[in-house]
């Protein structure tokens, strides 16, 4: 029998920061936040090192590493911030250890140039 186990948020809104079923960890898209979780924004570079980061750190609370996770999404603000962004990206998510991902243009919450979600591969 599968479980389904989540990880709340210490954000102040209606959503699990992850949430772990049949060995998969979902989690939420996570934006750019200063260490007071105010909204960081500035260089892209800046703002994908935070989340990437923020990610790890999600990814370690359950156990996982950023080397288990299989599929990104990114939405920028800006698809003229992708070679920056990318830069950034291929610095944490290096062969062999590429996962799937799209990337896609799109207004995010609070101003800020990107919002990153993975999903990760971990079985128990």
């Amino acid at each position: 029998m599968s479980t389904i186990q989540r990880i709340p948020s210490d954000l102040p809104f209606p959503f699990s920061k992850a949430v772990e079923a049949g060995g998969f960890l979902f989690l939420s898209g996570q934006i750019p936040l200063d260490p007071d979780g105010k909204p960081l924004r500035g260089p892209i570079a800046d703002q994908a090192r935070n989340v990437l980061e923020r990610i790890a750190a999600t990814l370690a609370q359950a156990g996982a590493t950023l080397e288990d996770v299989v599929r990104v999404t990114v939405w920028l603000s800006d698809l003229a911030l992708f070679g920056e962004f990318n830069a950034v990206y291929g610095e944490v998510f290096k062969a062999p250890h590429l996962p799937a991902r799209s990337t896609v243009r799109a207004q995010l919450a609070f101003d800020v140039d990107v919002e990153i979600e993975v999903t990760a591969y971990r079985p128990r």
